[in-house]
């Protein structure tokens, strides 16, 4: 893995005292609101993010990756041990949705948008007898997976992303929700030659969250999801005309403390990416509120002129039939 760059510095929007980015806990519990712009369902939509002070921030860069101690006096909930890492997820897909929703890496302060594909927004097939996507779909903020770091294991680059999660818990989220996650686990997927990690990962709000601690723990409590998972990742382009998906590791998942180093490797890439001189070209947008050390913070009001030149908020567009059709794909 590359060299660990110098420390970057969490601003007094989010706490009243500059917190170390390496440290995993954060003594001061952050809240998030989102603001829709545009029509849903149209190339325009947007869902931006805002602190619980109404400062405009990015889901990929201002919101930490790991999740926020408890108060003094809280109750830890679903009793999550007190010494278990906690990630924060930024959900893009509800579970059962088909619109491909994502954080807009090369936009200003990252909003979430539908993916548009050859002028069309972009939808998953219902492949049976899976019905959109089937766990709640999102990213962690504050990983990137470097393209041009070929992984020792894979032997693929990154894609270019934030690090992917599958939230296998009851509750379906919404689009823009940020939760506190327990890893559990993780597949590695090569898409078109790139290296995809996908975390599994339990809401620790979840009522089956105190009983999953490992991925063996997902085979014994929720059997069949991981086979599921497998399956949608292998097949969820055919419908598109592409060849089936494959794996690394031969589509076996990687323990807990596996899936938590490559966290960790991601996490690293991304604090390089933000400490960076300059953007080149279509590169990321690394603009952000809160991170003192990099050269891309920017101020309240050009952050607030971000969402002014936005669209404005509309009804939701109608959806194709389309996307309700049942696709089968033979072995």
């Amino acid at each position: 893995m590359c060299s660990v760059v110098r420390a970057a510095f969490l601003c007094s929007h989010f706490s009243r005292k500059a917190t170390s980015l390496f440290s995993p806990h954060l003594r001061k519990m952050v809240h998030y609101q989102t603001e829709p712009r545009g029509r849903a369902n149209s190339p325009d939509y947007r869902i931006y993010f805002r602190s619980s002070d109404g400062t405009c921030i990015s889901p990929f860069h201002d919101i930490p990756l790991y999740a926020a101690d408890q108060q003094e006096g809280d109750v830890p909930p679903k009793k999550i041990k007190t010494n278990e890492i906690l990630f924060n997820m930024v959900v893009e897909v509800p579970r059962w949705s088909n619109a491909k929703m994502e954080i807009a890496t090369k936009e200003p302060l990252n909003p979430i948008k539908q993916d548009v594909k050859k002028g069309k927004l972009r939808y998953v097939a219902n492949i049976f007898p899976h019905k959109g996507y089937i766990w709640n779909y999102g990213a962690l903020p504050q990983t990137w997976e470097d393209p041009s770091h070929t992984d020792e294991d894979t032997k693929c680059c990154g894609d270019n992303d934030p690090i992917d999660v599958c939230e296998i818990g009851s509750k379906v989220c919404a689009t823009g929700q940020v939760i506190q996650v327990k890893v559990l686990g993780i597949l590695a997927l090569i898409d078109e030659g790139e290296t995809d990690w996908k975390v599994i990962a339990i809401n620790i709000e979840d009522p089956d969250a105190s009983s999953l601690n490992s991925i063996e723990d997902v085979r014994k409590i929720k059997p069949g999801h991981l086979e599921a998972t497998v399956d949608w990742f292998k097949k969820y382009k055919v419908p598109d005309g592409k060849p089936e998906n494959r794996f690394a590791f031969n589509g076996q998942f990687k323990d807990k403390d596996f899936a938590i180093e490559v966290i960790k490797a991601t996490h690293i890439f991304w604090k390089a990416l933000v400490m960076r001189k300059k953007m080149k070209g279509e590169e990321i947008i690394c603009q952000n509120s809160s991170l003192c050390d990099s050269p891309f913070r920017c101020s309240d009001a050009e952050a607030r002129a971000v969402l002014q030149a936005a669209a404005e908020y509309g009804e939701p567009l109608p959806v194709s039939s389309e996307v309700d059709k049942w696709h089968f794909v033979t072995k």
